[in-house]
């Protein structure tokens, strides 16, 4: 049966649709979204990455995007940062959304409003980009991590 809905070669009754939702763990409405149409993705193989300028660039941090997705409601954008002896920790960032970021390397404190955090390898950060934030002391560098950005619905 399962195969025949599969192939278009019958149409099942809504309890058996959900039925099969359930047993996918998904709501019954996934089952109709148009898996034949063309989504987008965005795939970086690595180390090539464009190399883009930001406010940082000036203080000497490095940034190679990773990836930057345009979807119905909002912009993903995935920055790989690198920061090394010659960075600077000022100035701080401010934008709107969401951003977070994964330690990769190093340590380093991050300022995020009035609090302080000391990130190693393996911590992340979540945080409300429209307060200012940005690195205030590079206690271990190199220092490299993940920065994920998804920019508000008025950003796309």
């Amino acid at each position: 049966m399962m195969s025949k809905i599969e192939n278009a070669q019958t149409s099942c009754s809504l309890s058996t649709l959900a039925l099969l939702a359930k047993g996918f763990d998904v709501p019954v409405t996934s089952l109709f979204r148009g898996a034949d149409v063309e989504r987008p993705a965005a795939f970086t193989k690595s180390g090539t990455g464009a190399r883009i300028v930001r406010e940082g660039t000036r203080e000497g941090h490095e940034y190679q995007l990773l990836g930057s997705l345009r979807g119905d409601h909002k912009r993903l954008e995935c920055l790989h940062v690198t920061l090394s002896e010659k960075s600077q920790t000022y100035p701080l960032f401010q934008h709107p959304g969401t951003e977070f970021i994964y330690m990769l390397e190093g340590v380093m404190d991050y300022s995020h409003s009035r609090t302080v955090y000391r990130l190693h390898a393996g911590d992340s950060l979540q945080l409300d980009g429209e307060g200012a934030h940005g690195p205030v002391d590079l206690v271990e560098v190199p220092i490299r991590f993940l920065s994920v950005i998804a920019f508000p619905d008025s950003q796309v």
